[in-house]
């Protein structure tokens, strides 16, 4: 039989697209107030690997990662997504029509994984109608590896290598705390 054991914290992180740098920044600024301050951002870059968001949040999209100095636990990430999406409403337009799209997930030594509220074959049921999917899987001396349903953008050289930091700021924290105590 299994030991049961308490999980390891890990990194909080997110996906932003946008239609303005101007709102991921007040985006980012109302987060924080409830996450804690970002200490990794990607570059801005366009967004421009689907239609998706067109008909909501209009064409020229932006696209940043972003994590947070924080570490949360894993089980904390369905009241991120949650929070994330109140956040979206709160800077929607009329007819809560979004202009930002926020995706929480966390990073762990070995993989991604992110937040949704939609429920498909690879997504396990959280809690608050929150599921959530491995999106990437890190395997040493191959880095990140995509899954079958890898979104376009997390399949970028550009993505893999902001979360190749990522995961090594969190090893880091992870090996600081274990000093610490």
């Amino acid at each position: 039989m299994g030991q049961i054991c308490q999980t390891a914290s890990v990194k909080l992180i997110l996906g932003i697209i946008s239609s303005g740098e101007n709102l991921i920044s007040q985006a980012l600024d109302k987060l924080s107030t409830s996450w804690g301050e970002a200490d990794l951002l990607s570059p801005i870059i366009p967004f421009d690997y689907t239609e998706y968001y067109k008909a909501e949040m209009g064409t020229d999209l932006l696209r940043q990662f972003v994590s947070f100095e924080r570490l949360i636990k894993p089980q904390n990430l369905a009241s991120c997504k949650v929070f994330s999406n109140e956040t979206e409403l709160y800077f929607a337009g009329k007819g809560n029509q979004r202009k930002i799209n926020l995706d929480p997930g966390y990073l762990d030594e070995s993989k991604l994984v992110l937040a949704s509220t939609k429920n498909f074959a690879q997504r396990i049921y959280l809690d608050q109608g929150i599921f959530a999917e491995v999106t990437l899987q890190f395997k040493r001396r191959c880095g990140w590896q995509d899954l079958p349903w890898t979104y376009p953008d997390y399949r970028l050289a550009a993505t893999k290598d902001f979360l190749s930091e990522v995961r090594l700021k969190y090893r880091q924290q992870i090996k600081d705390l274990e000093n610490f105590w």
